[in-house]
């Protein structure tokens, strides 16, 4: 990284404080990536057991398959979905808290005795679909933040903090050569100066 400086003590503090803001980030951000790393795990591990539980679901109901035709499709509806934000290691991700639903009215005693658990298992498997759509969403918010993070501790790490070390070396260097020959050239003067005086003596 092309870090722009100039030979000069400000530039040299400028820059030491930089590097120092760098490399006391660094370990938070090593922390808030493994911390990411896990929950994305966890988001996906989640997300797989809503859809296998939701397939079992299905396939437990598929001897029910012929019932179906008889159910009348708007019995049941969902209004609204009720959904929070909630920090997972620093990140705001979206938490299922409710589903709210809309039953239209049936006669119980005209309409099969099976309409009540028809209804109870549409809950039921709405509730999976949407705990498992959740599940993906933070899933996918988690991993999106994750290799942010990543990208950021490898800035740091490989590009930034080496090239504001190289630089501060290249001034300090530069600031020591300038020392040296402002010494340098001091002596040769008062060298001169004392030879002159010699001279001027005998």
């Amino acid at each position: 990284m092309a870090v722009k400086f100039q030979y000069n003590k400000t530039s040299l503090t400028n820059l030491g404080k930089q590097l120092k803001m760098r490399q006391n980030a660094l370990p938070t951000l090593k922390n808030k990536e493994s911390a990411l790393r896990l929950s994305v795990i966890a988001a996906k591990d989640e997300s797989d057991r809503f859809c296998r539980e939701l397939e079992a679901g299905m396939k437990e109901y598929d001897a029910m398959a012929a019932l179906w035709n008889e159910f009348e499709p708007g019995l049941i509806r969902i209004t609204d979905v009720v959904l929070s934000t909630v920090k997972v290691a620093g990140v705001k991700c979206p938490s299922l808290v409710d589903i709210k639903y809309e039953i239209g009215g049936f006669n119980a005693f005209v309409k099969p005795a099976w309409y009540a658990d028809g209804i109870r298992i549409l809950k039921e498997l709405t509730r999976l679909g949407l705990m498992s759509e959740v599940a993906l969403e933070r899933r996918r918010i988690l991993e999106f933040n994750r290799k942010k993070t990543t990208q950021k501790v490898n800035l740091y790490e490989k590009v930034q903090i080496p090239g504001y070390q190289e630089a501060i070396r290249k001034i300090k260097r530069y600031m020591e050569d300038e020392d040296n020959l402002s010494k340098a050239s001091s002596k040769i003067v008062k060298e001169r100066h004392t030879a002159e005086e010699e001279e001027e003596e005998q």
